[in-house]
């Protein structure tokens, strides 16, 4: 983190699908998420939508590689990460700013539904970007992974003990 960073987050509808690419040696994933907040209307005594505000996501690293295998359009999502400008001058001569979300997270918004988390292999094993296995999966990862092996933070299920619930209760 640096001094003066602006970090936010946000949560909205996935409006494109991830595109993929590598950055020099870096995997990038870039899409776009609409937030559109509601607010209660007293004369129409019902919730009505404000303007969407639209954002680019930028991802890097891992998180570029999991967002393309996870993310598709339409799927409510919460974004962290911190906001950044980018200044251009285009073919016209005119000067062009554009607001970036940098993502630290993203994660789907389980009250609205929910999803399958596959594990990323140890960082030892994860493949860089100039490997042969450093390619966009064209399905979500959890259609086309294995499971990994457990790690020190596995769960063991223990046998619960029996409860009497409260219908045997009141007949006991």
């Amino acid at each position: 983190m640096s001094v003066g960073d602006t970090y936010v987050t946000v949560m909205g509808w996935v409006g494109s699908d991830p595109e993929f690419k590598a950055v020099g040696q870096q995997p990038h994933a870039t899409f776009r998420i609409g937030s559109t907040p509601r607010q209660f209307d007293k004369t129409l005594q019902r919730f009505v939508d404000k303007p969407t505000t639209w954002f680019t996501v930028d991802c890097w690293r891992i998180l570029a590689q999991n967002a393309f295998d996870s993310i598709r359009v339409g799927q409510p999502i919460i974004v962290t990460g911190r906001l950044r400008t980018h200044e251009w001058t285009n073919d016209a001569g005119a000067q062009v700013t554009r607001v970036v979300l940098e993502a630290f997270s993203i994660g789907h918004d389980l009250s609205k539904g929910t999803t399958t988390f596959t594990k990323n292999p140890p960082r030892a094993e994860t493949a860089s970007a100039t490997s042969p296995a450093f390619t966009p999966q064209s399905t979500p990862a959890e259609t086309t992974t294995t499971p990994y092996p457990p790690d020190e933070y596995s769960v063991t299920s223990l046998p619960l003990p029996a409860t009497t619930g409260p219908a045997e209760a009141e007949a006991a």
